[in-house]
């Protein structure tokens, strides 16, 4: 359900985990934060003045295998978007990530424990009006066989999914989520995948350094290597769709329109996100309109700063 008003955690949440690509062990601390803050990651390990990371599409950084964002003073975390998903779906508008290593922990590989933590911790409505950005035209990316297209959809988010793997297992396989009636514990839970005969390549790049059974599904020749296999049947292209929530999340606003897209990925979402965002006339900000005042104290609901 839509709701009109920005969001918060009610308290701090702390958790850590091992980073997928870096293999660091990380310390996460998520705590509230005031109306129209956003969301921002604090990194702790380094200098104060350099710590802060705006959560924006326009600090993304070589979004391989994951979306790092990174500041003016090239201090960067990376693989937030799982993180990101959370926010997205639980309604969460602001908070401060405090993080001592460069790469937020990948947990089981899914979104699942930082949406369990988000729930433990609570929501606060906050008394300021939520805005949505309103797709107003089509806009479209194309890499060979892979795009990505957003166009305009009244007050609801539609993400239709497509991966295409030559891979006897996964093949072809497509999804459309809708966010107003999808309930999102399957997307929450799938897990991040590779191909076994993609593992050397990965790593000769140093990556995957913390990656395990324990938080990837691996998938040799026409056999998943876990042991408990899949989650869901859907758990493969549900996975990229809980990525492209989170990438969109870097929007700076949650979106009303229709994403369709076939072999896309974290770069290709970024790529659409600067090309539809850099032209006004593509897109526009409005709230829900159920009401300009909060009925309980008489708080004017002041319009939010544009911050993309």
């Amino acid at each position: 359900m839509l709701q009109n008003f920005q969001k918060t955690i009610k308290s701090k949440i702390e958790l850590e985990g091992i980073g997928l690509h870096s293999g660091v062990k990380a310390e996460l601390s998520i705590k509230p934060a005031e109306a129209n803050t956003g969301i921002l990651f604090k990194r702790i390990d380094v200098e104060k003045s350099k710590s802060i990371i705006e959560a924006n599409y326009k600090n993304v950084n070589s979004p391989i295998l994951c979306t790092k964002i990174q500041n003016s003073y090239g201090v960067s975390v990376s693989t937030i978007e799982h993180l990101m998903a959370a926010f997205y779906g639980e309604g969460i508008d602001n908070v401060l990530v405090e993080i001592n290593a460069p790469e937020v922990p990948i947990m089981d590989g899914s979104a699942f424990d930082f949406v369990d933590a988000i729930r433990s911790a609570g929501t606060q409505k906050q008394n300021y009006e939520r805005q949505f950005i309103k797709v107003l035209k089509k806009v479209e990316v194309k890499e060979g066989p892979k795009f990505i297209s957003i166009e305009p959809l009244s007050n609801d988010l539609i993400i239709d999914f497509e991966i295409i793997y030559e891979n006897p297992l996964i093949r072809t396989r497509r999804k459309e989520f809708k966010m107003s009636n999808t309930d999102l514990t399957s997307i929450y839970n799938s897990r991040t995948f590779c191909l076994y005969e993609d593992i050397d390549q990965i790593i000769s790049k140093g990556l995957a350094k913390g990656g395990s059974l324990d938080n990837a599904i691996v998938v040799k020749e026409n056999k998943i290597l876990n042991e408990n296999g899949l989650r869901n049947r859907h758990e493969f292209v549900e996975h990229k769709i809980l990525d492209c929530l989170g990438d969109l999340m870097l929007s700076g606003h949650r979106i009303f329109g229709h994403i369709k897209t076939s072999q896309g990925g974290h770069q290709l979402t970024n790529i659409l996100l600067r090309k539809f965002l850099s032209d006004e006339s593509n897109w526009q900000l409005e709230g829900l309109k159920e009401k300009e005042k909060d009925q309980k104290d008489g708080t004017y609901l002041r319009p939010i700063a544009v911050n993309i």
